[in-house]
């Protein structure tokens, strides 16, 4: 699959599992949707920046990329702090809501700026290579279990740009 296109049916899957978790009213549901949804969330923005940043650093979109990555830290921070809240904490709502609009822009601005960019600067095969390679990279970490365990060790910088 196109990288591009996986990574904008991953950004709809997203932002749907999202809004479950916003309407969810028992904590059972709650946590069990947020485990899912930081699952999602960590190997998406894993396989960005292993896979799909370094790639697409190489043509040219450094700019875009540097903000990207310094989204990128902004949810892991976000959603390390989710992990260790209940469900019931009285700030587990608002805080998931900042993390879901948080997401929600930093999809609306990889759609519109860097996507673009990107079908025109690499070509369809690449593109292709890229969405197997990242599809591989998220399927190993999911095999591995609980991948957004792993995000509370990631919230001091931003990745670094390959």
């Amino acid at each position: 699959m196109d990288a591009v296109e996986l990574l904008i049916s991953q950004h709809r899957t997203l932002e749907a599992r999202m809004d479950l978790l916003c309407d969810a009213t028992a904590d059972a549901d709650r946590a069990a949707l947020l485990a899912e949804v930081g699952d999602h969330l960590t190997v998406h923005i894993a396989s960005e920046e292993e896979i799909f940043y370094p790639a697409v650093h190489a043509a040219r979109t450094e700019d875009i990329l540097l903000e990207s990555l310094e989204e990128h830290l902004s949810l892991k921070r976000l959603l390390a702090d989710l992990m260790a809240l209940a469900p019931a904490a009285p700030t587990f709502e608002p805080k998931f809501k900042v993390l879901k609009e948080q997401t929600e822009h930093h999809h609306k601005e990889e759609e519109e700026h860097l996507f673009p960019t990107v079908c025109k600067l690499i070509e369809a095969s690449a593109r292709t290579a890229l969405g197997k390679q990242m599809l591989a990279l998220q399927q190993r970490l999911q095999r591995q279990g609980a991948p957004r365990q792993a995000v509370a060790n990631q919230t001091g910088e931003a990745a670094p740009l390959q």
